[in-house]
């Protein structure tokens, strides 16, 4: 290499270090003169073509059978040492101890940290960063690894294909309290400010995510917030973790953005990126569509109608089937009681004494009888002539 070729090379890394130091330099927003509509402009990986969040449209997601569930490793084995949690002007983080790991994957994962995102004004459209069906959750927690097997640090992995792997849980609302979130959200007053550190006790990281970590989402993607290296392997779990109203308000209104010495305080709210076009990338789904099948509320109401129609209707056939038994039940009863009063008249009728035959012997008998009285005649005839005759003689 001549001197001006060497002299180009170093004019060149001087100006990719300056625009390093730049974009580092560089406070970026949501939304604002550097909101994410520019980050592009400051940060080129972030109008890359496989960039995060995106809508996981589940009709087009193709399934893998080869998805196993994925498995934490050391997430319930917290350790006496506390958990540092910090507000970062963007977002609260936890950091994770190096000996949490995540299993399941090609390589194994060091656990780095996680963090949330949120919307404002409590249950409402928006909140999440990935959205199911166009659809999004109230909030989204994100705990982030980096490839331990191939990198010796988060900073040397970021920037490769195959460095981060981030899991994504969605939030949703409804009545009852999570005492899980409960470990973050109780601390949040002491770093209410961007820049400020907190120690809170360890707890259980497993138990803010859902139980079936056998049903997810894959697909290859970014950090959805600067500089976006698009260096994620993403596992968006289908079955959504859910907290109370009362939390959700608790994170959209404690926290600000700004910090402690500015005069001018902002709340830390609406952080969370716009879905990104797929481009060519294929999400790709550890289930079969039949069995993660979505259902909008309108057809769960319709299913629900449906089954008390069916069993209503059954009801009616049930009891049209009972009447009709005893209908023909009682017939034949009737029938019977018919049938049993001619059988008793015939009875009593043939209980009359036949005549009896006369035999031979009877009549003997009766022949018998009359020469008796015939013999008995002549004999009296016999007694009476000699009485007469005296009474004769002149």
């Amino acid at each position: 290499m001549d001197t001006l070729g060497l002299f180009m090379l170093l004019i060149l890394l001087f100006f990719q270090w300056t625009a390093a130091l730049a974009a580092e330099e560089i406070t970026w927003t949501y939304t604002g003169l550097v909101g994410q509509s520019e980050w592009s402009e400051y940060f080129p990986d972030c109008g890359g073509t496989s960039q995060s969040p995106v809508d996981v449209i589940t009709t087009q997601a193709k399934y893998d059978p080869s998805l196993i569930p994925v498995t934490p490793l050391g997430y319930s084995q917290h350790g006496n040492q506390p958990f540092t949690m910090y507000n970062n002007g963007h977002t609260v983080v936890i950091e994770l101890p190096e000996w949490m790991g995540l299993g399941g994957l090609p390589w194994l994962f060091t656990a780095v940290q996680m963090h949330l995102h949120w919307g404002s004004d409590g249950p409402s459209p928006g909140g999440s960063e990935h959205t199911i069906n166009g659809q999004s959750a109230d909030a989204e927690l994100h705990v982030v690894h980096y490839n331990s097997e191939l990198y010796p640090n988060m900073s040397a992995a970021m920037t490769q294909k195959d460095g981060l792997a981030v899991l994504g849980v969605l939030i949703v609302t409804g009545e009852e309290t999570n005492p899980a979130f409960n470990n973050i959200l109780d601390y949040l007053s002491r770093i209410r400010h961007a820049d400020q550190k907190a120690f809170i006790p360890a707890f259980d990281v497993q138990s803010l995510l859902p139980e079936d970590l056998g049903r997810y989402y894959r697909y290859n993607g970014s950090l959805t917030t600067p500089p976006c290296h698009q260096s994620v392997i993403w596992t968006l779990f289908h079955e959504r973790v859910q907290i109370s109203v009362a939390q959700l308000l608790k994170l959209e209104k404690i926290l600000y953005s700004s910090k402690a010495e500015e005069p001018d305080r902002m709340l830390l709210q609406d952080n969370y990126r716009a879905t990104q076009p797929l481009n060519h990338r294929v999400i790709f789904t550890s289930f079969s569509a039949e069995s993660g099948k979505e259902l909008s509320s309108g057809e769960v109401t319709a299913i629900v109608i449906g089954v008390m129609c069916g069993c209503v209707g059954l009801a009616v056939i049930v009891r049209f089937i009972v009447k009709t038994i005893r209908f023909f039940k009682l017939l034949q009863f009737e029938a019977v009681v018919v049938n049993s009063s001619t059988s008793s008249w015939d009875v009593l009728h043939n209980n009359r004494p036949a005549p009896m035959p006369r035999t031979k012997d009877s009549e003997k008998e009766k022949e018998k009888k009359q020469d008796m009285a015939m013999n008995s005649t002549s004999e009296a005839e016999k007694k009476e002539e000699p009485s007469l005759s005296p009474q004769s003689v002149p």
